[in-house]
């Protein structure tokens, strides 16, 4: 009877097709969704849930001093021809060395023998000009006294008539700062030893804004950390850069790879302004301070990182995570016994 009644549904009934293709996408369906994950935000589902979810990685970092920083100044003329202004920064008296039209693959080289040994560890003006082998159109030092908030303006000598630096891609950066100590006595205080700040300036052949393309750290070990930015929200913008250097910075472990690529997360970073004032986007209540890998949002607080295995802001996936200052855990306790009493 059976196999009669579908066959009448087969000759007689279109639903029969539409049954048939009903039950085979259902199937289908529950079949990827088994095999893929049900992909369901981790803030809707169960706290029973949420206990068998994988925690996220804690980063291992190292505290160090960084006695650099270097930012764009403020003056309107920030073109090759016009010249650039520059803000630094330092902790000790140190020497800023600009180069003009430096050789990618020059820069390179010198940052690589840095790492490896080859050559004396790059700690003087004297020594990056060996190391760059005389391959940029111009040079030109500044000497930076401890702690000064000044402004250092260079050019490019009109003489020299370069206007530009070719068509993409180039062989030459336009600019490339350099910090060392000034002092011999105090390069023994720091492990860090020098700042390189790969500058972009816009010329007659490429007139995208002047904006800071790499920075790198070197170490007087011979470790190079390149420095990249972290990623708030609008509110929290004034979070995601350091204008003056900190006795307390932290940092990854170095990159062995080559030193002209980002290959390896050094977040150099310094101590964060009004970061107690800044609330977590998931709970609106405690204070950012996690940073989340590879993707670099800083966006949650040390309660909340636990419960995501992807990103709230972007949805990547989540490797690990560091915090931007220790928190002791005694201030939990205290807001509880706090609203114990009340």
């Amino acid at each position: 009877m059976a196999a009669e009644f579908l066959v009448l549904l087969y000759e007689y009934s279109p639903l029969f097709y539409i049954t048939v293709i009903a039950v085979c996408f259902s199937i289908t369906v529950a079949v990827v969704l088994g095999w893929f994950g049900f992909e369901v935000p981790v803030i809707l589902r169960s706290p029973d849930e949420t206990g068998s979810l994988t925690p996220v990685n804690e980063r291992k970092m190292v505290q160090v001093t960084n006695p650099f920083a270097l930012e764009m100044g403020s003056a309107a003329a920030l073109t090759v021809t016009e010249g650039v202004s520059l803000r630094p920064y330092c902790l000790e008296d140190s020497v800023l060395s600009c180069f003009w039209g430096c050789g990618v693959q020059a820069l390179q080289a010198a940052l690589q023998s840095h790492q490896c040994g080859l050559r004396l560890r790059l700690r003087t003006p004297e020594q990056f000009q060996e190391a760059l082998e005389l391959n940029y159109y111009h040079h030109q030092s500044f000497n930076i006294h401890k702690e000064e908030k000044e402004e250092y303006f260079t050019q490019m000598p009109p003489d020299l008539g370069v206007t530009h630096f070719g068509l993409l891609p180039r062989d030459r950066y336009p600019l490339v700062a350099v910090l060392t100590l000034a002092n011999p006595e105090t390069r023994d205080n720091y492990n860090i030893v020098a700042s390189v700040t790969v500058l972009h300036v816009p010329d007659d052949k490429y007139r995208l804004s002047a904006r800071i393309l790499f920075q790198y750290l070197l170490t007087a070990h011979g470790n190079l950390y390149d420095l990249k930015p972290l990623f708030m929200s609008a509110d929290n913008s004034n979070l995601s850069g350091i204008t003056e250097p900190s006795t307390s910075t932290q940092g990854a472990e170095p990159q062995p790879e080559r030193p002209g690529e980002k290959w390896e997360e050094s977040d150099a970073e310094g101590e964060w302004p009004d970061a107690q004032g800044r609330d977590c986007v998931v709970c609106q209540n405690a204070p950012i301070n996690r940073v989340l890998l590879p993707c670099r949002h800083a966006c949650v607080c040390d309660g909340c990182v636990c419960h995501f295995q992807h990103c709230p802001i972007c949805r990547a996936f989540v490797l690990e995570s560091f915090a931007l200052a220790n928190r002791p855990a005694r201030d939990d306790e205290e807001e509880e016994e706090d609203l114990t009493e009340d």
